[in-house]
């Protein structure tokens, strides 16, 4: 499939967030850095790797001495059931994880300079192609990882954890962009700081996302003596990838489902690393978290997490009914049964993960309110009755109908009219009505309009986002910020391609394609990758004077000395 199709296929709501990969963007010295990084990479992380590293590279469409195209990837990955997209940077946690869930692997657009080789601080496209699609070839794995995007797009999130997203979104963009001022990165970072600590509250979109960065980022297999690294956020960074194998600066700690109480840096090297025994356990400490979740376990204390998070929330009934919107308020008996729910604003009432004609934001402007619970002298959940059943108690269309329910709240009114659906009543919507609880307390009406009432005796699930996703977007307008495009020096750009076409063509230099050469190396002294890219030339004397510059930027520049050295060195 072509960049478009996958696009057209994706569910509307995703398609924002995706962008099409132009691959003459991608200047000749992104490519040499793509080469460097991928040449280390690879030797690193020959024994150090879990073995289907290298298998899982090639298998995906990912080459050494390119950078990938996504048109390349998703050849190769449609054999494996996978799709990928690229996107502009950081997308939105709920986001990504539902990509995820649809087995659709996200890939940064973008190439990190050559300033930011062993680390970059913004998504990118060696480790979101190099990083996260090897282990996609593991069936154990993969079906985690989509596992993890179900799980992850059904967590609470609140509104502070938006102000975080943002915030380390254009932390990224600022640091990665060489334009930047010190003033800019250190105005950035204090940002960063300010909404973090703010935070305290964590939700579990929160703990979640840090279980997500100690296994899928930052994860080992095997046990804390004998470990080999899977996490993708190590396979994309020479540096941390080498540097994590200190056991007495990096401490190796099992795995287990308290990984998400320990916070994490994404501007700096982690002090601490999980190790799990296999795809099955990393799938076991997901599962475990998930039980612990809000759209698991439902009732009133799922509920209140709701409120607090101040975000839209689903909270389903079991009768299928949805209702999506900001919760306000859960009133429950003395025992902690919900009976009553109510949200404030624009509401979605669906089921099955689709809108109910008639009952979207629109109408539903203000907020919705309804009783959670039986009805005295029902012996099961009215959604369960009949056409006939319900005009034995009473309950006809146009007649004034009287609901009682065990909590005490009542419902009274004339009967406008019954919404079913696969044999179920799901909403009684009432003219002049009525709704008190026990203390008389008038939680409905009349002169409020029309009274629709979800039918349902408990709230099985409560989680983050809405229903219907297609007609009510969370997302919208897309992130306030862009990643920040740099003008190249086009010469110096020209440089790199020749070499890159003569290292490719490995025959005997012309000696005007020499003099040109040479004038590249005279013009750009402190280029340190394009004489890299000139070590592997057939021209030897070009090749030894390009080894003997770099061996003085080796000595000079205390901050390349590692880099250059690694070159140097193979």
């Amino acid at each position: 499939m072509t960049q478009r199709e996958i696009l057209d296929s994706l569910p509307v709501h995703l398609r924002p967030f995706v962008r099409e990969q132009d691959y003459a963007r991608y200047t000749p010295r992104d490519q040499a850095v793509w080469r460097f990084i991928m040449k280390h990479l690879t030797r690193q992380l020959a024994d150090t790797a879990h073995p289907v590293y290298l298998e899982g590279l090639a298998r995906t469409g990912i080459a050494l001495d390119h950078i990938p195209s996504i048109d390349e990837m998703n050849a190769c990955l449609a054999q494996l059931g996978w799709r990928a997209v690229v996107v502009d940077g950081f997308i939105p946690p709920a986001i990504f994880m539902e990509f995820q869930a649809l087995k659709v692997l996200v890939i940064a657009l973008d190439m990190r300079s050559v300033d930011h080789i062993f680390y970059t601080p913004a998504p990118d496209i060696v480790h979101e192609s190099a990083g996260h699609a090897p282990f996609i070839v593991d069936i154990d794995y993969a079906e985690f990882l989509q596992r993890f995007g179900e799980i992850g797009m059904k967590a609470i999130a609140t509104r502070a954890d938006l102000e975080v997203y943002e915030a380390i979104r254009r932390l990224s963009i600022v640091k990665e962009c060489p334009g930047s001022s010190a003033a800019e990165v250190e105005a950035a970072e204090a940002d960063l700081h300010r909404v973090t600590e703010a935070n305290k509250a964590l939700s579990e979109a929160a703990l979640l996302t840090r279980l997500h960065w100690w296994t899928v980022e930052y994860g080992l297999v095997g046990d804390t003596s004998d470990y080999r690294i899977f996490g993708a956020g190590l396979l994309s960074s020479l540096g941390e990838s080498r540097h994590c194998l200190d056991d007495e600066k990096v401490r190796k700690i099992p795995l287990t489902v308290d990984a998400v109480a320990c916070p994490y840096d994404i501007t700096n090297e982690q002090p601490r690393l999980f190790v799990t025994k296999s795809c099955k356990h990393l799938s076991q400490v997901l599962e475990e978290f998930a039980a612990t979740m809000c759209f698991q376990r439902g009732g009133a204390e799922s509920l209140r997490k709701a409120i607090a998070a101040g975000s839209i929330c689903t909270a389903e009934y079991d009768s299928g009914m949805q209702v999506s919107g900001i919760v306000e308020e859960v009133l429950c008996d003395a025992v902690g049964n919900v009976t009553y729910l109510r949200t404030r604003g624009p509401t979605q009432l669906a089921r099955g993960d689709r809108e109910i004609f008639g009952h979207g934001v629109d109408y539903h402007r203000e907020g919705f309110g309804s009783p959670v619970g039986h009805l005295k002298d029902f012996s099961r959940c009215l959604s369960h009755y009949t056409v006939d059943e319900l005009k034995a108690h009473d309950i006809v269309i146009g007649a004034p109908v009287c609901l009682e329910y065990l909590s005490g709240i009542t419902v009274s009114g004339r009967l406008r009219g019954v919404f079913r659906q696969d044999h179920r009543n799901l909403i009684l919507s009432f003219d002049d009505c009525t709704v008190t609880d026990l203390s008389g307390r008038t939680l409905f009406d009349p002169a409020w309009g029309t009274y629709d009432m979800a039918v349902g005796s408990r709230i099985k699930s409560v989680y983050g986002g809405v229903a219907d996703r297609e007609q009510l977007q969370l997302y919208k307008p897309m992130p306030e910020t862009e990643t920040i495009r740099v003008e190249q020096d086009a010469e110096l750009m020209e440089f790199y391609a020749l070499v890159d076409r003569c290292n490719r063509e490995q025959q005997p230099l012309a000696g005007e394609t020499r003099k040109m050469l040479e004038q590249g190396l005279a013009a750009y002294p402190q280029e340190w990758l394009l004489r890299v890219e000139m070590l592997s030339s057939s021209d030897a004397a070009l090749a030894d004077r390009a080894r003997s510059e770099l061996g003085e930027i080796h000595r000079s520049r205390p901050a390349l000395q590692e880099l250059v050295g690694m070159a140097l060195d193979s």
